[in-house]
């Protein structure tokens, strides 16, 4: 019930701090996986706190060495150390998100035609989960666990450049008396 096709999965892991673990690009939906994330944890006899740990709170980062299964030992890592709970936050890709994205990059600083194609072709994944995020806290620290696909991780990179850029559309009054 828990084991996952590695062929699914693929080799191309990856790990490190403040990177969440990324699958291949043929699992492109870790709704199945978070489902399965659930019900280990309560299988655990352990609560969900929903909630996202941001990078502003101290925190360590559960390094998954190159296997996706990790982060069943990270679920048990928490338990054994006490923990009544795990936070666990999940992202589903919805319409206005990519329209807003598309949006920022059109009127952003850096107009770039291909960002603004990505962009869109972000559209085949709306409603499908992208990011999971574990955590549990000791000692102070939030320990997390963050998985991810290789299109979230698109999706961050290019609303983080659609920040960076600018992209902030602000509405001017029609009428220029109406302010005063």
């Amino acid at each position: 019930m828990w084991e996952y096709d590695v062929a699914v999965l693929g080799p191309d892991v990856v790990s490190g701090c403040r990177r969440p673990i990324a699958y291949s690009p043929m699992q492109d939906d870790l709704t199945t996986l978070k489902d399965d994330m659930t019900a280990f944890i309560e299988g655990h006899g352990m609560r969900r706190f929903h909630g996202y740990v941001t990078d502003e709170v101290t925190s360590v980062m559960w390094d998954h060495a190159d296997n996706a299964e990790t982060w069943k030992d990270f679920v048990e890592l928490a338990k054994s150390s006490g923990a009544a709970f795990l936070t666990m936050n999940d992202v589903v890709l919805n319409r206005e998100d990519v329209e807003f994205l598309v949006e920022r990059l059109r009127n952003s600083t850096y107009l770039n035609d291909e960002d603004i194609e990505e962009a869109r072709w972000l559209r085949t994944y709306i409603g499908k989960t992208g990011f999971v995020q574990l955590g549990w806290p000791y000692q102070g620290a939030m320990f997390l666990c963050e998985i991810s696909t290789e299109w979230y991780d698109r999706y961050q990179r290019l609303l983080d450049m659609a920040e960076e850029y600018g992209g902030i559309t602000i509405d001017e009054p029609d009428d220029p008396d109406e302010d005063r």
